[in-house]
Formats: structure tokens, sequence, C-alpha cells
């Protein structure tokens, strides 16, 4: 008979290139750093994928320093209970968490989304990113797009957002089109900006205003949802979210973890608050434990492997941008 041992973990920053470059308000990536965990116990091995959260100050190298430190927690069998306690949220702690997920299923030869509790996995129609640009070129990317994707994500600036999503629009007549103003639009009238994209069937708005300044949305009444990204990480968040955003964008980087973002959808849906789930960049294996918060939620943007050049063996399979959960031969 075969005992298991200690669980060791282990980690490593991969490089993957971008497909073209995704540019947004803050600036362009061509490649994509992330921290992939496994944890062995000699008998399984869990994996976890993590990128850093570049507005929060992490790198890929604070993030695994931040991952190593917890090898002897691991190796001594932490808890993800545990984990949520003695980690702060973000990169790393999804990265561990993700990848106990990962152990235990295997260990008990069942799928994370039993674990969880949750039903069987359904597919989830995920958006597909329209990257920052000048009208013309963001209109002949939706095109492109339009004909894989029927759901669009633009990335908006501030000055000329009208001209960028009059654009898509023309690019794409047919598709559902979601926005994201990556905070650019603090300073300015959100009702305003938002009534002008109304003509184009714009369906939700991420991030209106700056991380931080979110009491400039007190007495909004903006005409299309408005949804916190930045704004939000995880359940302590809520409460400044509450009343200002009809949405909350959930991305098991910046909540540090699928346990944290199980718990903060159950939390969101019980505060009133419509459920969006996003991603960083990152391959399958960052992406896949966020199909299990997908479950339900209104709005999907999972497509970080779907803007890379190249993917893991076994991805996710995507097809018009719908992602489907055969996810054991990847993880969990």
């Amino acid at each position: 008979m075969v005992l298991r041992g200690r669980p060791v973990l282990t980690a490593q920053i991969e490089t993957w290139p971008v497909a073209g470059s995704f540019v947004i308000a803050r600036g362009a990536k061509t490649d994509v750093d992330v921290v992939t965990v496994t944890i062995n116990d000699g008998l399984h091995s869990g994996r976890g994928e993590a990128t850093a959260i570049y507005y929060h100050g992490e790198s890929a190298q604070t993030v695994l320093a931040q991952v190593q430190a917890m090898a002897g927690e691991v190796a001594r069998g932490i808890e993800r209970a545990d984990l949520l306690r003695r980690m702060p949220r973000g990169a790393a702690r999804n990265a561990i968490d993700c990848a106990l997920w990962d152990l235990e299923a295997k260990r008990e030869t069942r799928p994370v989304w039993s674990l969880a509790g949750l039903s069987p996995l359904k597919p989830l129609q995920s958006a597909f990113t329209i990257s920052l640009g000048p009208p013309e070129r963001m209109e002949q990317d939706a095109l492109k797009a339009a004909a894989l994707y029927p759901l669009l994500k633009l990335k908006l600036a501030g000055e000329g957002d009208v001209e960028r999503v009059a654009a898509v629009r023309r690019g794409a007549p047919d598709a559902r089109l979601i926005v994201d103003a990556n905070e650019s639009w603090t300073g300015r009238d959100v009702a305003r900006e938002a009534a002008a994209l109304l003509p184009y069937g714009v369906e939700l708005i991420e991030q209106p205003v700056r991380a931080g300044e979110d009491h400039l949305l007190d007495g909004v009444v903006s005409p299309i949802p408005l949804c916190a990204d930045e704004s939000c990480q995880d359940r302590a968040d809520l409460p400044k979210c509450s009343g200002r955003y009809n949405a909350i964008n959930i991305k098991l980087d910046k909540a540090g973890g699928l346990t944290e973002g199980l718990a903060l959808a159950a939390a969101a849906r019980a505060a009133g608050l419509e459920i969006m789930v996003g991603c960083m960049l990152s391959t399958s294996l960052g992406i896949a434990p966020a199909i299990l918060v997908g479950q339900g939620a209104r709005w999907v943007d999972i497509d970080g492997p779907l803007l890379l050049g190249e993917d893991r063996p076994d991805p996710v399979c995507f097809e018009r941008g719908v992602a489907h959960p055969a996810l054991p031969a990847l993880w969990g």
C-alpha cells in the first residue's frame, strides 16, 4: 500500500505570448507572466495558476515569493479556510487555493464542482475583448470577431468613447456589447456618458470611475447597469458597491481564490447585485476554476486564453465563445 506523504508545493513563473497585443487605457501587453503552483502529496498533484494584479503593485516575482513563503504551511496540511485567514487576497492566494481544490478533487476522485456543492457544470457564453484603439481599427477588429463571438467587450478610454462604440456597432451590428471604461470616466458625467451609448445597445458598463472614488456615483442614475471591477475585490468591498453599482465583476486573482470567489458570488446575490465573472490574461488553467463561479452569472468574460498566441495542452474548449466545462484533463 502506497501512503500519501506531506504535501510539497512547487511554483514557477511562465511567460505566454499574447496574440498581437492587448491594449487597455493603462497600456499594451505583448505577453503575460503567470505563476503556476503544483501541490504534490506523492500520489496526486493539484495545480493552480495566477496572474499578478498589476494595479495593486503585484508582479509575477512578488506573487511567486508570496507563494513560496507558504510552502511550510502547505506541507503541514493547511486547509482552504485557514488559507483565507493566513494570506491576503490576491493572485498568490488564488494559485494556492485552486491547487488545493484540485488536489482534494483528485484525492476523492470527484470533480471540483461536486466538492463545492454545485450542480453539474453548464457551458458558458464568454465575451471576447476588443482592445482599445482608433475607432476604425476597433471597427475592423469587431467585424472579424463578430463572425465567431456573439458577445463583445470593448475597452474604452474616456475621450472619444462614443465614436469607438459606434464604430464597433458598425462592424458588429448583431453582437451583444458590454464596455469597460477602466476608470476613465472619473470627472465625467457618468449618466450622460451612459445615455450616449444607449443607441448602440450597450448592456453593461464596467468601472466608470477610479476605485476608491466610488462616492462619485452617489445619486447617479445610469440608464445602463454599472459594474464594479477594480472597486470590488472580495466580500469586504460589497458595502461600498451596494447602491452605487448594479453588478460586480468577480475575478479569482482579485478575490484570492475559488473559495472566496464562490463566497463572494453568494454574498453579492444576497445583496441584490448581479454577477459578472472575469479573468486576467491567463491560460486555460487560470480560467478553469472561474467556470465554477460563472455558473448562473449574468455576464461572463473568461476569454483570457483566447487572447493568447498559444495555450496549454488539453485547453478549455471554446466554440463561438462558449466555454465547455470538460475540465478533468486540465483541472479538477
